[in-house]
């Protein structure tokens, strides 16, 4: 155990209990820090001659803080810097050591991108949930949202993200890239995740949003039609997406009864929306490329699975 300095004693008198300490200090206590660390630790570069590498887990502390506080790399080393709660949550004393600066967060990150460590650390905190006794059911819910891009040509390159792409809902008009998710409709928890330019419509990723044993499937009029495509993935799965009115066929009252009771179950999938892009803040992409921003939104998934379960994972 490090022996405390000055610089980590809290001489407030004072002083009050924050949300921010409350969320960092329950985020402590439930993530498996230990398999998370296994899983990244063969990739992590050993220190050898010269200045001593700074510890793994500090590392992934700080990056999961700039994915609950929507912080860039210098804007994470400034809160580091600022935020005693961030610090402690870190495990990083001033008084012995200094903080990572920005460019070595930048490396962190682009370590765990470059050995697509995004999916595995969202799959090993869905295998804490079942740990825990928070297991998947038959049911799933499918649904997408758009992700902002910037639009404007006004950069380096005179270019929009040739990756992203624009899209119609309504009378509005979007840039940028959708975020596919399937969530299951007991647990409310994310189990499968997609993501493509704004312009591929929502059933095209149906497929990769089921875990085959299903028993029903919930979705909007977006995905109606697709039994045949459902059931090759789920042979099981019923069609309980929402009925579609056509121009001469408008739905009748037991039609428009059956979508409300569908409509009630299926707005459980917009909890972790919520929570990534009002919370989180991940309303706009952060990096150009759907690479970097899948990255990204595979390890926020994983991470809001946890907070949405934090009080059965504390008292488990």
């Amino acid at each position: 155990m490090e022996q405390a300095t000055f610089a980590s004693i809290d001489f407030s008198k004072y002083a009050k209990t924050t949300k921010r300490q409350i969320f960092l200090q329950q985020m402590n206590e439930i993530l498996p820090w230990r398999d998370l660390i296994q899983l990244i630790e063969p990739h992590y570069p050993k220190a050898e001659n010269g200045r001593p590498a700074i510890s793994l887990e500090k590392m992934l502390r700080i990056h999961f803080l700039q994915h609950w506080f929507a912080l860039s790399d210098p804007a994470a080393e400034e809160a580091i810097q600022d935020s005693k709660a961030m610090r402690e949550f870190a495990r990083i004393d001033l008084g012995n050591e200094s903080a990572p600066d920005e460019t070595t967060i930048c490396r962190f990150r682009h370590l765990l991108e470059r050995h697509n460590l995004g999916k595995a650390i969202f799959d090993a905190l869905n295998q804490h949930l079942k740990r825990s006794g928070i297991k998947i059911s038959t049911g799933s819910i499918v649904d997408a949202t758009i992700i902002a891009a910037p639009s404007s040509t006004k950069n380096a390159t005179k270019k929009r993200d040739p990756e992203m792409h624009q899209t119609k809902k309504g009378n509005q008009w979007y840039f940028g890239m959708k975020l596919h998710i399937g969530v299951d409709s007991k647990e409310q928890i994310i189990h499968s995740v997609a993501t493509t330019a704004a312009n591929v419509h929502d059933s095209r990723m149906l497929q990769k949003l089921l875990h085959g044993k299903e028993q029903r499937v919930y979705g909007d009029s977006a995905y109606t039609g697709q039994k045949e495509t459902m059931n090759e993935v789920a042979p099981s799965a019923r069609d309980f997406t929402n009925r579609r009115p056509f121009r001469n066929t408008p739905l009748s009252d037991s039609d428009k009864m059956k979508n409300k009771y569908k409509s009630s179950i299926r707005a459980k999938v917009e909890y972790p929306f919520l929570v990534i892009k009002h919370l989180w803040g991940f309303t706009k992409t952060r990096y150009r490329g759907l690479f970097k921003n899948t990255h990204w939104l595979m390890i926020s998934c994983g991470l809001a699975n946890i907070f949405m379960k934090r009080r059965q994972l504390q008292r488990a």
